[in-house]
């Protein structure tokens, strides 16, 4: 087995896209999130993990069902509000709002799924949600600049960092 320095050091590495989650179990919580993945299209599922020591932690496994918002690189400060311990993340009420159904929905993000969490797993120092998207809002066009986490730094995908994959012999184009 390798040590956790080194399973840390190896996932540093590995870039990882952004989000912010909300909930309001009681008390509105928000963190920022590089584990969220697509689990299933049919049905919709997403997956997220938490580190027992956040301090939303609780909180979530209280909650019923989460907002995950899908951050660009023009959300950046909603990225670091996220991931700020101790940050009163709902000071400025010009920028969140509720959705009907109570849950804290931020502004300008292009793209955000609300989810009623199915299982609730403990992994190690962590809790594994799974949760079933029954709803979701996008704004019209493309999002801006996609925002990614590598390294302890925060990057912007752009279109000038697409690659370009050659052509290979016997391919046929989909």
């Amino acid at each position: 087995m390798i040590s956790a320095d080194d399973f840390k050091q190896a996932f540093r590495l590995h870039p990882s896209g952004v989000a912010l989650i909300t909930a309001d179990p009681g008390d509105p919580v928000a963190f920022t999130a590089s584990s969220v993945s697509a689990v299933s299209a049919d049905p919709p599922l997403l997956m997220f993990s938490v580190s027992a020591l956040s301090s939303s932690a609780l909180s979530l496994r209280l909650a019923d069902t989460v907002v995950v918002h899908l951050l660009a690189a023009d959300n950046l400060d909603l990225a670091i509000l996220g991931a700020h311990r101790g940050a009163d993340r709902f000071a400025d009420t010009t920028r969140w709002r509720r959705l009907p159904t109570g849950e804290p929905v931020f502004n300008d993000v292009h793209t955000w799924l609300r989810a009623r969490i199915l299982h609730r797993i403990d992994a190690g120092g962590s809790t594994v949600f799974v949760g079933t998207a029954i709803e979701s809002a996008s704004g019209s066009g493309e999002p801006d600049d996609g925002l990614v986490y590598r390294n302890r730094t925060w990057h912007r995908l752009a279109p000038d960092s697409v690659v370009r994959v050659p052509e290979l012999a016997g391919s046929q184009s989909a």
